[in-house]
């Protein structure tokens, strides 16, 4: 993706919005302005690209008390971090060291464990693997922390009553690919970050955990309440019993909940920096979200490369279970192969990840557009409507792209 091209005429944007967009995202920029340029404390970014190139690069508000967001501001994006590890395992199975219904064992003879020998790499990555609960896996946050115990220890584990449904392997599922890709390559997801999706597609701005300290990226501190509510005693008094209950509430605690795990968020450098955790400390721009997924959407090209070959992109793209979702309250999460489409307007030809707090990546390979958008907002009193971001920013995206490829000229002085 070439950042030296941009479309004329630009949008006018608001005086709070730095960047530049295409004068058709006039209605996304006025309602980025509107939704996310008010926010005390807080700000984000929104990029749309289509075909390899930038129709819309904004960001507003502030990336810590007294520093405003830029386009070089990256954020936690938690489980849109889920997408990018699922890119390095596609990455992996179009070099042939995976094939998607050999039995992981195969690949990390560890996992073969416990009754787990015939659970396949689909499984793993369309979360039917029946490995989403914390509480046999890690006592406390310590050893939520140390990546490399938590990969032996699914590798030990015996799989739960869900094993081939779909239920939402909130953390997990980072581990597992991980603990995959290292047996296969010998390097860790961090590594493989970089190696597998960063530097092949040109993207500064994409990390596991904290960027290095010569980086350009800048991390954006996590602004609002974050999790304080599930460390009180009645949050943990209610989530501790709600474990046991049957259904999609038991499923959704066992997924998410372990005494004293909120402290993952805790503090000016958060312990959630300070590991590799792939399925949620993901630190990335809107800009590098977009351009991975770019490569997605223009069926595996990149800046006139192939990043993905046509077979592996017909893999992913396509929904593999319709079935609800059993740890996401039975929201029909339409998995794909590590990533997922929604059934709202905008979204339905597309797939991506949205991570907590609404921080996404999203393709739509029916028009080569992709979308990353990113905030630092945690917050339980706005929580709902964060989550929900992705439902308004694609379908404005999607109606406001042109329908033809955009013709190149210089790129404007960022406002």
């Amino acid at each position: 993706m070439s950042n030296d091209a941009f479309l004329s005429p630009r949008a006018d944007l608001p005086a709070e919005v730095g960047g530049y967009a295409a004068a058709e995202f006039e209605p996304l920029v006025r309602a980025f302005a509107r939704l996310v340029g008010k926010r005390r404390g807080a700000g984000g970014a929104l990029s749309v690209h289509r075909h390899g190139e930038a129709l819309v690069e904004v960001w507003t508000g502030e990336a810590a008390p007294g520093a405003a967001w830029t386009g070089d501001t990256g954020s936690i994006v938690f489980s849109a971090t889920k997408g990018i590890a699922a890119t390095v395992v596609h990455r992996l199975a179009d070099r042939g060291l995976i094939e998607y219904d050999a039995p992981v064992a195969r690949y990390w003879p560890e996992f073969g464990a416990a009754g787990k020998d015939r659970i396949t790499v689909r499984q793993l990555l369309t979360h039917r693997a029946g490995l989403s609960g914390l509480a046999p896996l890690a006592a406390g946050l310590d050893e939520v922390l140390d990546h490399r115990l938590m990969e032996r220890r699914l590798a030990a584990a015996k799989p739960d009553r869900l094993l081939g449904v779909p239920a939402y392997h909130a953390l997990t599922f980072g581990w597992l690919l991980a603990g995959l890709a290292r047996s296969v390559t010998g390097r860790g997801m961090g590594e493989l970050f970089r190696t597998e999706v960063a530097e092949p597609l040109g993207i500064e701005g994409m990390y596991l955990g904290r960027p290095p300290a010569d980086a350009a990226t800048t991390v954006a501190a996590l602004s609002g309440s974050r999790l304080a509510a599930a460390g009180s005693m009645v949050g943990a008094l209610f989530l501790g019993h709600a474990s046991g209950i049957p259904g999609a509430p038991g499923a959704a605690t066992r997924a998410l909940f372990l005494p004293g795990l909120e402290a993952l968020l805790e503090g000016d450098e958060p312990p959630i920096m300070n590991t590799e955790l792939a399925a949620g400390n993901g630190v990335c721009t809107a800009t590098a979200l977009a351009t991975m997924y770019g490569a997605l959407a223009c069926g595996g090209m990149a800046d006139g490369g192939q990043y993905l070959s046509a077979r592996t992109i017909r893999a992913l793209t396509k929904i593999e279970s319709y079935h609800l979702d059993h740890a996401l309250f039975y929201v029909p999460m339409l998995w794909h192969l590590g990533y997922h489409s929604l059934p709202i307007p905008g979204a339905h030809n597309g797939f991506g990840h949205i991570g907590l707090g609404g921080s996404f990546g999203w393709a739509d390979p029916r028009s080569g557009l992709s979308v990353g958008f990113v905030h630092n907002r945690l917050t339980l009193n706005k929580f709902a409507w964060d989550q929900l971001a992705a439902s308004w920013v694609l379908p404005l995206a999607v109606r406001n792209a042109r329908p033809t490829r955009p013709t190149q000229v210089s790129q404007p002085q960022a406002a």
